[in-house]
């Protein structure tokens, strides 16, 4: 790493507010920006993932020291949403001291309002403060269906109020070709993601074998590329639109709450509307007597509502990878131990039947209750 000749001419008062509190009666006396590398050539690196200052400081005898002050700027390699700029920065301060020879990582912390730094060096997990949602979670509302077998008009009524609010929200399209090529990847390659989903799976899962699970990950990496040049779907999203995500307000009216929305709030529509739909034959999955009039019903309805009201016909061929993880999640022995080897098998049956396809359709779902 190399000093850029550009000297920064007002030391930022909250910066020397931080050198002070880690070293008492020290002072920030210079602040220069770093580049990743100041040769030339074909080996010339011209980006960094950080936005680093070398420090000169004083101590309270005269004595000087060098520190290197930095943070994080956005880019397309997995840094584009600040809850990953924050992962990268507390990596380093967990790592750096771990690792012989290297560096020491000193503090770690945010930028608050205003400027003034305020460290985590301390901490240790982070939390989250929301409000709370009255009512009842929809995936108690499946699992009485599932029980009943039976859609009471309610029932069709909250299945459409689910698919017209995904059908709004889908209509914000986002034009950012490289946050929908992210949410791609995320969609294969993160650890909520298809590989994270195969490598939960233990050696001998019945009905899941290593080598079926290596087919359905090869066959969603094979649609990773078929999804290339599909970059002007990007929509608002949800994230993890699923049962347990949604709380129904009591009372006639179709009224909901949403839970933690994920993903950076935008992908594929696909993913929030199989996230969904796939929860319907899952709940049916050991009750087969319920689909008919029941959550077969609901599934249908669904489908309709939301194409329908989307237009979004192109959604069908694009589906399956995104079917197939919420496939691998809900046949996952990690999350739904009592599932049974052919409860399993169907489920993983209509990922695969879908990644086989060039599009999507969803009266397949009925051959796994005949």
């Amino acid at each position: 790493m190399c000093i850029l000749p550009v000297i920064v001419p007002r030391i930022p008062e909250h910066l020397d507010d931080l050198i002070g509190a880690l070293f008492p009666g020290t002072s920030v006396e210079e602040a220069r920006p770093l580049a990743p590398d100041a040769g030339g050539g074909d080996t010339h690196k011209e980006l960094g993932y950080g936005r680093p200052l070398r420090l000169t400081v004083r101590g309270p005898q005269g004595e000087r020291r060098a520190l290197v002050f930095r943070t994080a700027g956005s880019d397309v390699f997995g840094h584009d949403r600040r809850s990953d700029r924050a992962a990268g920065l507390l990596l380093a301060f967990d790592t750096f001291d771990a690792v012989p020879d290297h560096v020491r990582a000193l503090d770690v912390g945010t930028v608050l309002p205003g400027g003034r730094l305020l460290s985590l060096r301390h901490g240790g997990e982070f939390y989250l403060l929301t409000t709370f949602a009255e009512g009842r979670m929809y995936s108690e509302h499946l699992r009485r269906i599932a029980g009943e077998g039976l859609a009471t008009s309610a029932d069709l009524a909250r299945c459409e109020a689910l698919a017209r609010w995904l059908a709004r929200l889908h209509s914000e399209r986002i034009d950012e070709p490289d946050a929908y090529r992210r949410a791609v990847r995320d969609l294969v390659g993160h650890g909520e993601g298809i590989f994270g989903m195969v490598d939960a799976y233990g050696p001998d899962v019945p009905a899941a074998s290593p080598e079926r699970l290596r087919g359905i990950e090869e066959g969603c990496l094979a649609f990773r590329w078929r999804l290339r040049g599909r970059e002007g779907r990007l929509a608002r999203a949800h994230g993890d639109f699923h049962p347990f995500n949604v709380v129904f307000a009591d009372g006639a009216a179709p009224r909901f709450t949403l839970l933690d929305a994920s993903r950076g709030g935008r992908g594929d529509p696909a993913d929030d509307v199989t996230a969904m739909a796939v929860n319907f034959v899952f709940f049916a999955i050991d009750k087969p007597g319920a689909w008919p009039r029941g959550l077969g019903l609901l599934w249908r309805r669904f489908w309709d509502v939301y194409l329908r009201e989307s237009g979004d016909r192109d959604l069908l061929e694009v589906a399956a990878p995104w079917l197939a993880w919420r496939c691998l999640v809900l046949a996952s022995p990690r999350f739904y131990p009592n599932l049974k080897a052919e409860e399993r098998d169907r489920i993983l049956g209509l990922a695969e039947r879908g990644l086989a396809s060039p599009r999507f359709d969803p009266a397949w779902a009925e051959a796994l209750f005949r």
